[in-house]
Formats: C-alpha cells, sequence, structure tokens
C-alpha cells in the first residue's frame, strides 16, 4: 500500500498544537494561544548566550552582563526561545515525557534562530550525556535534535564527538561555579574523532542552556584538540531572575 497524500493523512489525522493538542494548519506547529505563550527571541541578543537585550537592535554585536562578566568558552551562540510559558511546556514533554516526536518543531525554531551559525559549521555535535542517564532518558535529546533535517544546512553531524566519561551529581539548583566544578574533567572528545577537530568550526547543540556550564565544558573538550572556534546552538535560554521583557 503506497503512502497517503499529505491532504488526506491530514484529514484522517488533523495536525495538532505541540503543546495542547489542538487542531493546527501545520503539523507539530502551535495553536494561536499557545502561540502568544511562546517567548521567541527575535529582538537584540547577547551574541554568546542568547539572552535577550531589550536595549539592542537585532544584528547588534551585545554581550549581555553575565557573558561580560564570565565569558564563556566558546565563541558565539543562540537560542531559539526563553524557557517559560508553552516553550517550556513542549520541551519539558521532549525532554522526560518520551515525545521525541516533537523533536521537528524544535529543530525549526532553532533553525530559524541559528541560521549564521549552520552557515559556517563544519561539524554538528550534540551535548554528551552519560550512559546511565542514557538508559535511563532511552534517548539524547540533544543527538536528536542534531540529527534533524531542519540542521541539514549545518556541516558534518557527528552524535558522538564527544562523551562523558564520569557520571556527574545533578545540576539543578547549583549555582554557577558549582555547576562548573561538577563538570570539570567530565567530557572529553571521544578519541576516534580527534582527528577531525584540528581546525574545524564545531557548532555544539544542546535543548536547554542554563549557566552555559555544561556547553562550556564541551567547548574546551572541542578547542583541546584542535577546534579553531566554537559556537552554540539551543532551543531555549534560562532567562536571569531580574529579567523583564520588554
Amino acid at each position: 500500500m503506497g503512502l497517503l497524500p499529505g491532504s488526506l493523512l491530514n484529514m484522517l489525522y488533523p495536525p495538532e498544537c505541540a503543546r495542547c493538542r489542538e487542531q493546527t494548519d501545520s503539523v507539530y506547529g502551535l495553536c494561536p494561544a499557545c502561540w502568544r505563550e511562546t517567548a521567541f527571541i527575535t529582538g537584540g541578543a547577547c551574541g554568546c548566550c542568547g539572552m535577550p537585550v531589550p536595549t539592542a537592535r537585532p544584528g547588534d554585536a551585545v554581550r549581555c552582563e553575565g557573558c561580560t562578566a564570565h565569558p564563556p568558552a566558546w565563541d558565539a551562540g543562540r537560542a531559539a526561545v526563553l524557557y517559560q510559558g508553552a516553550a517550556r511546556e513542549v520541551i519539558l514533554k521532549f525532554k522526560h515525557a518520551d515525545r521525541l516526536d516533537l523533536a521537528p518543531v524544535l529543530a525549526r525554531w532553532m533553525a530559524r534562530a541559528g541560521a549564521p551559525l549552520l552557515a559556517r559549521a563544519d561539524i554538528v555535535a550534540p551535548v554528551p550525556l552519560h550512559w546511565t542517564r542514557l538508559l535511563r532518558r532511552r534517548a539524547n535529546q540533544a543527538a536528536e535534535l542534531a540529527r534533524r533535517r531542519e540542521l541539514a544546512p549545518a556541516g558534518r553531524v557527528l552524535p558522538d564527538l564527544l562523551r562523558r566519561h564520569r557520571a556527574t551529581a545533578q545540576l539543578k539548583g547549583a549555582t554557577r561555579d558549582e555547576r562548573h566544578a561538577i563538570l570539570r574533567g567530565a567530557i572529553s572528545v571521544t578519541p576516534r574523532r580527534a582527528g577531525l577537530l584540528p581546525g574545524a568550526r564545531v557548532l555544539l547543540v544542546d535543548d536547554v542552556m542554563t549557566t552555559g556550564a555544561t556547553l562550556s565544558a564541551c567547548a574546551e573538550a572541542c578547542r583541546s584538540a584542535g577546534a579553531a572556534a566554537v559556537d552554540v546552538l539551543v532551543v531555549a535560554r534560562v532567562a536571569r531572575e531580574d529579567f523583564v521583557p520588554t
């Protein structure tokens, strides 16, 4: 039996909102109500971590206060949305409710936000999970995003470029300094991939950035193996407690 045409398939299985399951015009899009509750980062933002900077205009080369005080280990970074509202609920389903089918919509958000980074990447790599956590989650959500065709304009995808060879304590609730201490020495380049890094521009992919400690550990591992530059692209950025959107 051949594949059903898209229009007939949509009649049999109408597209649903990725968050609330209301019918939508596109597969895994958002309904109007959930769209309004999603804080897409479309204005001026920090060029390192993607945090919105209300006083900046799109395209301005600016750094937020956090990246100015504590420069990250990577060169440039982008985030598609703030980790709140409807976007947070969709990401939590993706991360913890076995909803890997939501990867396409999240990857589309990332592709729009990170187009310049995707265009110049030689290697795309997800943030790794330790094998014990991978068993519990059953999938590395960052790797599922990195493999998506929505990010296809980027360079070679290497899901196993990095390895987390030491299990680490949960980072939730830890301070920035505590997170960096917990991750110190926990991530390294997979030996059989090390020869691909000298002179390469690496794009690291993850779902959520909080303090950036995990991404910094990954970036440091890439640089130690000879990467010429490291960028990061995430679905969502956790806003500082004092952040007030305009």
